[in-house]
């Protein structure tokens, strides 16, 4: 079971540096969808910003083993995935297209991903 929990940590670790890295560089402008209309600061501030965020998570899931360090990574990723709900919260209800997400259907059924990537954040580091 931790072999398979360190794959998840390592899958989860990926994806963060792989989406962040996007943030960057050439999903930028797809991500300004997440931005609510209600946030003060610039999108594009605010894309770059979290796109950091992202790439410091995956790296610290990638190179972060023992606990509890190992737990503690896994609830700030867990606390990220619930502080950026609300962006997605927002491209659906004020209908702003993304990443494919061109219907009201689409935008609703990702808001269930969700709470899959909090458990992943999670599951994956917590201690055996």
């Amino acid at each position: 079971m931790s072999r398979l929990r360190d794959l998840a940590q390592i899958g989860l670790g990926s994806v963060l540096v792989l989406a962040g890295t996007g943030h960057l560089t050439v999903a930028r402008e797809e991500f300004q969808a997440q931005v609510p209309s209600w946030v003060p600061l610039d999108d594009d501030l605010v894309v770059l910003g979290s796109g950091v965020v992202e790439i410091g998570l995956g790296a610290a899931l990638l190179t972060t083993w023992r606990q509890p360090a190992r737990g503690r990574v896994g609830k700030v990723a867990a606390a990220f995935f619930v502080a950026i709900f609300p962006g997605n919260v927002a491209q659906w209800r004020e209908g702003k297209d993304g990443f494919g997400l061109d219907t009201d259907r689409k935008r609703a059924l990702r808001l269930l991903g969700q709470p899959v990537l909090v458990a992943w954040a999670r599951s994956a580091t917590r201690p055996s």
